[in-house]
Formats: C-alpha cells, structure tokens, sequence
C-alpha cells in the first residue's frame, strides 16, 4: 500500500508539472516586461515573487576589515556567512523556479540508461539542434574535455575573448590563445551596442598567417566574461561562421553566458526584434560546430554539456567523459539536477526571464554613472562593471586596482565583488606581469536572487566610495599560485589604508552597520 501510494503521488506530481509547463508556454507570447509606470520611472520590475528567503548578515566595519585580512584581501577566500550581498559571480548561484524544484522529484538515479539523461539529451537536441550531447559537470570541465580532444601543441585558438579557465585548459596543452575582439570593447564608455564582436579583418588575417592547419577550433563567447559580459551580433557571427567554412575550420560557442546575449540580440539588433529567443538561439545554433555550456549560468542548475554535430568528434571526446567526469548518462552530475537543468533550459527560451537580468544591471549601472562613477556602458549581462582604472586612477597596474577596490568595497558595504583585472591573468613565461586590457569590478546580479532595494544599497556604498576613492591603496602578493591566482592567491594591503577607510565609514555612517 506504501508503495502504491507514493507512486500515485509521484505521478499525481509529474501530471502537475505538466499542466503547469503547459500554461508557462500558452503565456510566452505575453510580453510581460513591457509594464510602464504612471508616475513615468523607469524601473526594472521582477517578473516573479519570492516563496523561500535567506537571512542575511550584515557584520559591523570593524569586523569586516578583519575578515578581509584573513581572507588574504581575496573575496574568493570570504566565508558566505560574512557576506552580506554576494555579487561575485552568477555561477551556480541563481534562484530556481518552482517548476524546477518539482521537476527534481522525477529524477531516474539509474547510473546507466537513465531517463533523466534522456530527457536532458532531448531538451538540448530541441533548442540547438545538434547531433550529438555529452554531459559535464561545469563549463570548465567541457574546456577540459575540448582542449583534450582537440588542441596540440604549437596550435592556435581564435577567440573573441578569452575566459580565464579556457585560456588555461588550451596553454596547458601546448596551444596559445589569440584575442581578436573589436576595438571597441576595450574603450569602457561608447554607445557600440556590440562590443564583444569578432574583427572579422583580423581573425581572416591571422588564418592566413598561421595557416588553417594550426587551427583546431575558433571560438566564440557570447557574451564577453572579462570585458563587461558584452555582447555579440547575431550578424557578426555569421560573419566569424562563413570565414570558418571559407577555410574549413570548426566553429565553437561558449554559450554559458548565451541567456543575456539572446536578450540583447533581440532588444539591440533591427533585424532579430521580430524573432522569437527560440528562433534566434536556432539561428546562432546552426552557424556552429560544437557548442559547450555551464548550466550553472545558462538552465539555472549545476551542471554543463557539450552539443556536438559531428559523430568523428563526438567520437574524440566520449573517451574523456567516463576518465574526467563520470559515466556517459550524468558527466559528474546530479540527476536532479538534470531535471532542474532541463526546465532551466525552457526558461532561458523565456524573455520575461531572461531579461531580468540585464535589466536590473543596466538599472545599476545608469544609476552609479548619474553618481560619476565611472562603469562600462552600454551594461553588458552578468553584472555591473566598475572600471577600477579610472576609480582608483593612482593605484598602478601592479599594484592590482580592481582587488583592492573588490576588498575597499568590502569593507564599505560587505558586498562580495569579483575582480576581473591584473589579478585575473597570468603571468608572462618571464614572471612579468601581463597587465589586464581593463582593470574591472564586477558586481555580478543573479538571476532572481537580489531585490531592488538590496541594489539600491549596493548603489548607495560604490557611491560613498567613490566619493572617498582617495583613501583606497594597493595590494601586494603574499601567496602567489602559479595557475589561476585569483581564486586562492592571498594578498596584503600596502599600508593602512583599510583602517582609515574604516575610520571615515563609521565618521560618516555613525552607528550604521
């Protein structure tokens, strides 16, 4: 009888969910982000409300300058506990749905030939259209898998932009990665709506000069991690698309960040505004060769994939999924997961979703260049950009601006930043610094997670600190890791610039938190 009851209620469950998924789709074509408001604001409203809460902590200024010195003035080192607003990353970090959440109690624990797995392999087959899936367990695990399978030493790898783990997945292999970004995307202020464009003259230019035999793969992100998670053109991509088939080299997306890329492509290019997510995620789909994906980014979950369209490739890399991840029906992942990851991937098809996101960074971001802060513009997805090179103008390049103003920020406001700077690169093979095109704090925004008043208090403390910039000091390596630094490196401040700081916050927010 037990178990006859729990089977009904599974089903009575699953039955729900459907019905459920149903009417989420007979509502898509509702544009429900399209609300004006009488008073004549302009502001981002949440197409959704909140059913389950987190409290949070908020520890005094005093505590918190301790907390960053014991946490080497790296906010990767912080304890979430200590954390007030989390703003380092959107990865693995977003809310999900209710219709995830049940989606979870279906999920088949079987190791081999599981029903999840099919599931996720059918849903990914529907929205790119390729061939062939292999399943990971984050987007860095895919980078593993394709750098393994397919780069060799004295190759090279095209890219719009580099990630930090891409880049070190291909030199690990004996490659070396080539940027080849438009000119734009280094410039933190310009009204191109574009930045994480191709130069489409370059990247033909280099093929030419290396020689398409050196080129496993050209890749594309979409959108730009280290350059303001900036877009790129649907256009642009056919363009990056036909010089690949002109030379028969393969063509990779990263779509980990594609969710924010197909709301800009929609909202900024004259040519897409009549497309439905659906239709343009099919249009970039089919300019591709491979495209690999974080699911903790794109589908809301924890997990990844990789989509293949050709079987001799597919071929290459199944070897490496059951040696690195785990076996071919789960790559490392939770079954549930899966399942959250596969109604995840529905609701990136979903405009009212997707553009949450971009709205409340752009929000952010117009409201902190109101104040003079300097940040990137036009926003890009991800996060709000703050340009650590012009807000803290008279910290120099080695003394890694954007980490010092990650902790500065810290201690004004207990808002966990990220640096995407200096600190983010590697050294030269010389030990020289390889000093960063951009010196960058993100404030990245979760997806469904933060409310506007909590951004307006993240506003309200860059302001202050903006205001108090000439307080801020450098930073200085006291335990430098030879590979990806910024996650576990630990550093000092030069002087005592943080007590004073703290000082001026308590001078001017008396008894506040």
């Amino acid at each position: 009888m037990i178990l006859l009851d729990s089977t009904w209620k599974i089903g009575y469950l699953i039955c729900f969910m459907r019905v459920c998924l149903f009417l989420a789709r007979s509502l898509k074509e509702l544009d429900m982000a399209k609300v004006k408001f009488f008073s004549g604001k302009s502001l981002p409203l949440e197409m959704h409300k909140v059913r389950i809460v987190q409290k949070l902590f908020l520890p005094p200024v005093e505590r918190r300058v301790q907390l960053i010195a014991e946490a080497g003035n790296n906010t990767f080192l912080l304890q979430n506990k200590d954390v007030f607003m989390d703003m380092l990353t959107d990865s693995g970090v977003n809310a999900m749905s209710d219709l995830q959440q049940s989606a979870m109690f279906r999920a088949d624990d079987a190791y081999a030939g599981s029903e999840t797995y099919n599931r996720m392999v059918a849903k990914v087959r529907e929205i790119f259209g390729l061939e062939y899936f292999l399943p990971v367990h984050q987007g860095r695990a895919a980078e593993n898998i394709l750098a393994t399978a397919l780069v060799k030493p004295g190759d090279v790898v095209p890219m719009n932009f580099h990630f930090t783990t891409t880049k070190a997945h291909i030199t690990r292999m004996g490659g070396r990665v080539e940027e080849l970004i438009v000119k734009e995307a280094l410039e933190p202020i310009n009204d191109c709506p574009f930045k994480g464009n191709f130069d489409l003259e370059r990247l033909e230019a280099l093929i030419q000069e290396v020689t398409p035999e050196k080129i496993p793969f050209v890749r594309i992100e979409a959108g730009t991690n280290l350059v303001g998670g900036q877009p790129l053109s649907l256009e642009n991509m056919r363009g990056v698309s036909a010089i690949c088939k002109k030379y028969g080299i393969r063509l990779v997306l990263d779509a980990s960040l594609l969710q924010d890329n197909l709301h800009f492509i929609k909202q900024r290019e004259a040519a897409c505004q009549n497309l439905s997510i659906r239709e343009i995620t099919a249009e970039i789909a089919a300019l591709m060769d491979i495209i690999y994906f974080s699911a903790r980014k794109l589908g809301f979950g924890r997990g990844g994939g990789i989509s293949i369209r050709e079987k001799e490739v597919e071929q290459r890399m199944k070897e490496f999924i059951p040696l690195y991840e785990g076996f071919l029906t789960y790559g490392g992942m939770s079954v549930r997961e899966m399942e959250a990851i596969v109604v995840g991937l529905d609701e990136s098809m979903d405009e009212d979703i997707i553009s949450q996101g971009p709205m409340f960074i752009e929000h952010m971001a117009k409201e902190l260049h109101k104040r003079g802060v300097p940040v990137v513009l036009p926003a890009g997805g991800l996060g709000c950009h703050i340009n650590a090179s012009e807000f803290v103008a008279h910290i120099p390049h080695e003394q890694y601006p954007a980490g010092a103003l990650a902790a500065a920020l810290y201690i004004a406001s207990g808002v966990r930043g990220m640096e995407r700077g200096t600190l983010s690169e590697q050294r030269n093979e010389d030990g020289s610094e390889r000093f960063a095109e951009l010196e960058l704090l993100r404030l990245a925004m979760p997806r469904r997670v933060y409310t506007l008043s909590q951004v307006e208090y993240a506003i309200d403390r860059v302001e202050w600190l903006w205001k108090n910039r000439e307080l801020i000091g450098g930073l200085t390596f006291v335990e430098e890791p030879k590979v990806l630094r910024f996650f576990f490196g630990r550093l000092a401040p030069i002087g005592d610039w943080q007590e004073k700081l703290a000082a001026k916050f308590r001078e001017d927010f008396g008894d506040s938190l």
